[in-house]
């Protein structure tokens, strides 16, 4: 197996390291507390022009053809300085890649290119609603025809960037009649369209950078072009784009686990107890030992998903892999920080106990750590009974 970055990957990874040292990370303490939105959407301009945006969209339609590997490493960058940032860039990476995948060449060239040099602030991914999220067969938003086009009615919930998102892709159930799953169709929808509301954003425990809102659809009118793929064929686009995001969520939680043990490997260094600094203690040690393990393990089921995606095979048991032992390692970590620290760690001054809340919700969204449980077990016994 080959460990080994390209070049291009490791100067993507460099890149992203630089960008979130210098611009991110010194921002988000006041994202926490509410400010510096402008501040915010500035990087996420600048993060688009320095081609972040659509990191595995082909350049022909604006994007950097870098690949999932180049993706997994600038998300976990971009998430040790900031989780917020890294979340919003992750999720419309996401879309880029739903339009790339099964768009038109009319909707690639339309939305591609405005994704990927930041008119667009950033694109959010309508699927869960309050009764479907992990299972999308269960989606009760519904496209009916009007003419030439459809009229969308239903709510989205947590949508990522849904304040100040330029284009949704949205799933709607377009043939109530057909079997569970099959009467899903998928749909591009400008944030200006008449009919689709934002909702207020959502108070949250941790990544208050990043808006999460309710989006709705309240007779929102979209020409028949808007239409993505097959009809009736969004349930199959939903599943695999899931396992795409999973990659993303993985890495951004190895970023935050990273921040917070760099931090607490710092403070160890300098705390001093009976003559001597705590890092010394074997206690401590061995607790730094288990996490850089944790961190290690994560990064290496990250890249093999990365990778298997990039080669054409199938990843969504990896991608499942990677993101239920990278977020689960990530509250593992945050939570050793904060031990580390002391009571210095419950303070807010010293920026640990915002990680552990930044990275609570990674074991949750793009499906919870229980949901991908049942995918691994699920695609094992399906390679059991090859």
């Amino acid at each position: 197996m080959q460990f080994e970055l390209s070049d291009e990957e490791a100067m993507i990874r460099d890149t992203a390291r630089k960008f979130a040292a210098d611009r991110l990370a010194p921002l988000a303490d006041a994202l926490d507390r509410g400010e510096g939105r402008a501040a915010f959407l500035a990087n996420l301009k600048a993060l688009a022009d320095n081609g972040f945006m659509a990191l595995n969209v082909a350049s022909a339609h604006g994007g950097s053809e870098a690949g999932t590997v180049a993706f997994a490493l600038a998300i976990e960058e971009l998430a040790y300085g900031c989780a917020s940032t890294a979340v919003t860039t992750s999720v419309t990476n996401m879309v880029a890649e739903v339009i790339q995948a099964v768009g038109s060449e009319a909707q690639k060239q339309a939305y591609l290119p405005r994704i990927a040099d930041g008119t667009y602030p950033a694109a959010g991914f309508c699927l869960t609603e309050s009764g479907a999220g992990s299972d999308p067969s269960a989606i009760e938003t519904r496209a009916l025809r009007d003419g030439n086009g459809w009229r969308l009615s239903g709510e989205k919930l947590y949508i990522t960037s849904g304040a100040y998102a330029g284009l949704f892709v949205v799933w709607a159930l377009t043939d109530p009649a057909a079997a569970k799953g099959k009467g899903l169709s998928c749909f591009l929808v400008e944030a200006a369209s008449d009919g689709l509301e934002i909702g207020k954003a959502e108070r949250k425990m941790g990544q208050h950078g990043s808006a999460t809102n309710v989006v709705h659809f309240k007779d929102c009118f979209v020409p028949a072009e808007a239409l993505m793929g097959r009809e009736n064929d969004g349930f199959r686009t939903a599943v695999a784009e899931l396992a795409g995001g999973r990659i993303g969520v993985a890495a951004l939680s190895l970023g935050i686990a990273r921040a917070a043990m760099d931090q607490a490997k710092a403070y160890v260094r300098e705390r001093r107890q009976f003559g001597q600094a705590i890092a010394d203690f074997q206690g401590i040690q061995w607790m730094i030992a288990d996490r850089e393990v944790d961190m290690e393990a994560a990064r290496l089921l990250i890249l093999s998903a990365a990778a298997r995606k990039d080669r054409g095979e199938p990843y969504a048991k990896q991608a499942s892999m990677a993101k239920l032992f990278a977020s689960e390692a990530a509250q593992r970590c945050t939570d050793c920080a904060i031990q580390l620290h002391g009571g210095a760690g419950y303070l807010a001054d010293y920026g640990v106990e915002r990680l552990a809340r930044d990275a609570r919700i990674t074991r949750i969204y793009e499906g919870t750590s229980e949901v991908q449980r049942l995918i691994i077990a699920r695609e094992t016994m399906k390679d059991q009974a090859r």
